[in-house]
C-alpha cells in the first residue's frame, strides 16, 4: 500500500497540474448543473406568476354574438381582439397563438337553451403557447358551468342535481415530495458528476501515459502491478469523489434560492438527504473509477480514451430512461441494481420518504461487488505487457 498511496500523490499531483483538466473536474462539472438548474427554475417560476398576473389576449371573431361570453371573459382577465379573417391560417402562420370563433348560429341555439358551440382554434405543438391555451379553457369552462346553474336556479331546480356524483380531491402529497419534483434530474445529474468527476485522471494516467511512453518504464521499476492500478484507481475516485461532493454542496446552496415558498413547496438537502446518499455514492465513485480505468486501457491514444469514456457517459442515462419512462412501482429487488438502486434512493430522500436499511444495504453491496469485478478486469488488463506498449 505504501507503492499505492506514491503512485496516487505522483497522480493527483500532476492533475493539480493541469489547469485545464482541474476547471472541468472540480469546478464546471460540479457547479455548471446546478447554476443551470438555478437558473431554469427561477425563469419557468417567474414566467408562471407574470402570466398569470397578465391580460390574456384572446383574437375573437363573431364578438358581437356572445356579448355576454364576451364580458364574461374580459371580467375574467381576457383581452379581446378582432380575429382575422382566416384565424386557422393566422395560427398556423405563427401570427397568432390562439382564437375563438363564434358561429352565426351561436345566439339561435343559447335563445332556445340548446348547447351553443364556439370554435377554439390553437396549435398544441407549440409548447410556448400552451399556458394560455390552458387559460382560456379554463374560462370557457368555468363560464359554461355557471350558467348552466343558472339555467337550472331560474327553472326551480338545485344545480347540484346536475351533479349526480362530486369528487372531493384529497391530495396525499407533501410539500417535500411536489418539491422532489423539482429536483427530479438531481439523481442523475449526480451520477453523471461522478462520470465527469474521475474522466480526466482516468484518461490520463492510462492512456495519456501511454501515450507519452512513460508507462513502460514505470512498470519496468519493482513495483507491483497491484500497486500502480490501486494508485490510479486510487486518485480517479478521489478526483470524482470530490466532484460529487461539490455537485452535493452546490445543489444544497441552490436550493435555498430557489422561489419554493411562491410554490408552496419544501427543499430539505441537510443532514437527512447527505446521510442516505452519501453512503450509496461512495461505492460508485469506486466502481465509475475502476471501470473508466479499464476502459482506458484499451485506448492508445489521449484522443481515443476520450472517445471511449465519452460513449460510457450513456450509462448513467439508463436508470433515468427506466424510471422516467416505465411507470412501474418500485420493489425491493431494484435496489440491488446499480445506477437504478442509487436513483431509487436520492429520488426517495428527495421526497422525504423512508428508505429503510434493507434498500441501503442492496444498494452498497451490489455496487461493491460490480466494483469488484470492474476492479479485477482492469487489473488483468494492467498485468499484460500490450498496456506499455505505445502507438
Amino acid at each position: 500500500m505504501k507503492a499505492a498511496f506514491t503512485v496516487f500523490k505522483k497522480e493527483v499531483r500532476e492533475s493539480l497540474r493541469d489547469r485545464r483538466a482541474l476547471l472541468n473536474t472540480l469546478l464546471v462539472g460540479p457547479l455548471l448543473g446546478p447554476l443551470l438548474f438555478l437558473i431554469m427554475i427561477r425563469v419557468v417560476v417567474q414566467q408562471e406568476i407574470k402570466t398569470a398576473e397578465q391580460p390574456l389576449p384572446v383574437a375573437v371573431q363573431g364578438a358581437q354574438r356572445a356579448p355576454q361570453l364576451i364580458a364574461a371573459l374580459q371580467a375574467a382577465g381576457a383581452e379581446i381582439h378582432v380575429a382575422p379573417a382566416d384565424p386557422a391560417a393566422a395560427i398556423r402562420a405563427e401570427e397568432l397563438e390562439l382564437a375563438l370563433v363564434i358561429p352565426a348560429d351561436y345566439a339561435e341555439d343559447w335563445q332556445a337553451g340548446r348547447p351553443a358551440t364556439v370554435y377554439l382554434y390553437d396549435d398544441s405543438s407549440r409548447k410556448e403557447a400552451d399556458r394560455n391555451i390552458r387559460r382560456l379553457q379554463a374560462m370557457l369552462a368555468h363560464y359554461s358551468h355557471q350558467t348552466g346553474a343558472l339555467r337550472l336556479m331560474v327553472r326551480g331546480i338545485a344545480p347540484l342535481v346536475a351533479t349526480p356524483v362530486l369528487v372531493a380531491e384529497r391530495d396525499q402529497a407533501t410539500p417535500a415530495s411536489k418539491g422532489a419534483m423539482l429536483f427530479m434530474m438531481l439523481p442523475y445529474l449526480l451520477i453523471l458528476t461522478t462520470f465527469i468527476g474521475g474522466m480526466f485522471l482516468a484518461i490520463d494516467a492510462t492512456a495519456g501515459e501511454r501515450e507519452r511512453q512513460s508507462l513502460e518504464p514505470l512498470f519496468a521499476t519493482p513495483v507491483r502491478r497491484e500497486s500502480f492500478l490501486a494508485g490510479k484507481v486510487l486518485a480517479t475516485s478521489a478526483f470524482a469523489g470530490t466532484s460529487v461532493a461539490m455537485s452535493l454542496l452546490a445543489f444544497l446552496v441552490v436550493g435555498q434560492f430557489l422561489p419554493t415558498a411562491d410554490l408552496g413547496l419544501s427543499i430539505d438537502l441537510g443532514g437527512r438527504f447527505l446521510a442516505l446518499v452519501v453512503p450509496v455514492m461512495v461505492p460508485l465513485v469506486f466502481f465509475v473509477s475502476a471501470l473508466q480505468t479499464f476502459v482506458a486501457g484499451f485506448a492508445k491514444t489521449f484522443r481515443e480514451a476520450q472517445t471511449h469514456l465519452g460513449l460510457l457517459q450513456i450509462v448513467p442515462v439508463v436508470p433515468v430512461l427506466l424510471v422516467t419512462i416505465l411507470p412501474f412501482k418500485t420493489a425491493t429487488w431494484m435496489y440491488a441494481i446499480p445506477l437504478v438502486g442509487q436513483q431509487l434512493v436520492i429520488t426517495r430522500a428527495l421526497r422525504g420518504d423512508p428508505v429503510g436499511l434493507l434498500p441501503e444495504v442492496l444498494v452498497i453491496s451490489a455496487t461493491l461487488v460490480i466494483a469488484g469485478i470492474a476492479y479485477r478486469a482492469a487489473l488483468s488488463a494492467y498485468r499484460s505487457e500490450r498496456l506499455a506498449i505505445a502507438g
